[in-house]
């Protein structure tokens, strides 16, 4: 599921992502973007799951404790606005890369496989960089800052859905609450958790929690 924003004009690969993130325990969007001394203003995040969008002030990377998962995972949970609960938790086994990706005054963190690109896109793109340039991702945290913020920030506090939905043509459809949400992704809370909302097994998504309290 591509992002809305895009072309993106500079794509750079986080070298051994995963490692660092076992070495270190953990990390935040916040977090990455002050270690790399990027010029990039952050007010918050929204995470973007193949079309579904939380906005949220960030999100957090663990590596999942040994024995949690059948295999070794890392996790993403948002620190989302108001009681909402959201965070997917991912195979470490595949081949992750992940990227910062800039253009104009936009930025995102996306997480790629070699096995979803492969499955996805390899048909029509020679690397990873140039279907991420090309705005091709399924996992990742765009951020925002300023009024671009604010309207995302606003999109999500008046209602009582926890995620809205970016369609492929650009338009966002804002369910009214949490049974509507799972009324358009044909799923209930539980069967969506377990089953990555009905992710292909080639994107290595064990689990998606989307709820609101």
């Amino acid at each position: 599921m591509s992002g809305e924003e895009q072309p993106w004009t500079d794509v750079s690969r986080f070298p051994d992502f995963l490692d660092h993130l076992d070495a270190q325990g953990g990390a935040t969007v916040h977090g990455i973007v002050d270690r790399i001394e990027a010029d990039i203003d952050m007010d918050g995040i929204a995470y973007h799951d193949r079309g579904i969008r939380v906005p949220g002030y960030d999100a957090t990377f663990v590596p999942e404790p040994e024995g949690s998962q059948v295999v070794p995972a890392f996790s993403v949970e948002v620190q989302t606005i108001g009681p909402r609960s959201v965070w997917a938790v991912f195979d470490a086994t595949l081949s992750w890369d992940f990227y910062l990706l800039q253009a104009d005054d936009i930025a995102a963190i996306a997480w790629v496989s070699d096995e979803e690109f492969n499955a996805e896109e390899a048909g029509m793109f020679m690397s990873k960089h140039d279907a991420l340039a090309a705005g091709r991702f399924s996992f990742g945290t765009f951020i925002y800052a300023g009024e671009e913020w604010n309207e995302q920030r606003e999109l999500i506090e008046g209602t009582d859905t926890p995620a809205f939905l970016q369609r492929d043509d650009g338009s966002v459809l804002v369910p009214p609450d949490q049974a509507d949400f799972y009324n358009v992704v044909n799923a209930t809370p539980q069967e969506f958790r377990q089953n990555g909302g009905g992710a292909p097994s080639h994107l290595g998504l064990l689990e998606l929690e989307v709820t609101i309290d």
